[in-house]
């Protein structure tokens, strides 16, 4: 198995490579989200339907301006209240250039964890794709063994113990008013 620590990661996702890292609720299949060839990967390697968005992890504010997202001041007040944490938001997304990540939806979900390590990894590589370290279908991976289990040795691994923690809180900012389309424990709208 290809362990690394948090800078070899951020380096080899950099480099448009493919693995699981540990977030604040899950262990996620991650690849750059600024990398088309990445995000197609961890859609070939989760055996997810192409139709279907994955989640984009962000360091900060400044990654939606990289991605040319204006996010609506009522949006940002939700958001100010909630992040960094284990809330999931989506917006629209109308530029075409990024048709590789909504795939046709023109949404996101976004979400800025609260995990140091990860965090750091995101400012320095910049936003993540990171549905939950499984096949499409299959129980989430609770430890790096889980996960290696499901994606064998062609990707890398970050090691961060046994995690056993809810799936992120998802709301719909769309409409008005916003939508919990996935609860989570301790968040209310």
């Amino acid at each position: 198995m290809q362990t690394c620590d948090w800078l070899e990661a951020a380096k080899r996702l950099a480099g448009g490579e493919v693995g699981v890292v540990p977030t604040d609720t899950l262990y996620g299949i991650v690849g750059s989200a600024l990398k088309p060839a990445a995000v197609e990967r961890v859609y070939e390697l989760r055996r997810r339907e192409l139709d279907k968005p994955m989640i984009v992890l962000i360091a900060g504010w400044t990654d939606f301006e990289r991605l040319q997202i204006e996010i609506p001041a009522r949006t940002q007040e939700l958001l100010n209240k909630v992040w960094p944490g284990p809330v999931s938001v989506i917006v629209a997304v109308a530029s075409p250039a990024l048709a590789y990540l909504h795939r046709g939806t023109n949404s996101l979900a976004f979400r800025m964890p609260n995990h140091p390590e990860l965090r750091e990894l995101l400012e320095r590589v910049g936003p993540v794709v990171a549905p939950s370290a499984n096949v499409a279908g299959e129980k989430p991976s609770e430890t790096v063994e889980d996960a290696r289990a499901y994606f064998g040795d062609e990707i890398f691994y970050v090691e961060g113990g046994k995690l056993s923690g809810s799936p992120s809180a998802l709301v719909d900012a769309r409409p008005d008013p916003m939508r919990v389309l996935r609860p989570a424990p301790g968040f209310r709208l």
